[in-house]
């Protein structure tokens, strides 16, 4: 199964755990794939760089650098065509044209 996760669910899954963090599971047990693609990675390092999350970032004793490439090795990066006035937040645009690209068969975004 192809998945494309909006970046405030990776970065859920990174910060607390949860359902989201059994998803990253599945992907490191090769039970699902996931996708994501440069613009998005962008956007998961400047949630992450966000003020509220610092405790959260220090507490895993890594660099919010490590903490994207991380995901990045875990997800596979596809390159999307730009897209617009899709969905009616236009900062998720770019994960439907992940989706898109990626083939995907779900997208989450929250």
């Amino acid at each position: 199964m192809r998945l494309v996760l909006d970046t405030n669910v990776v970065a859920s899954a990174i910060l607390w755990g949860g359902s989201p963090r059994l998803l990253l599971q599945a992907a490191r047990e090769k039970r699902i794939a996931l996708y994501t693609s440069t613009p998005m990675l962008a956007e998961l390092s400047d949630i992450l760089a966000r003020r509220k999350f610092a405790r959260n970032i220090a507490a895993s004793l890594l660099s919010i650098e490590h903490l994207v490439d991380g995901y990045a090795q875990l997800a596979a990066l596809v390159r999307p065509t730009a897209l617009a006035g899709i969905v009616p937040d236009a900062d998720d645009d770019v994960v439907i044209a992940t989706a898109i690209a990626a083939k995907a068969v779900s997208i989450s975004i929250q």
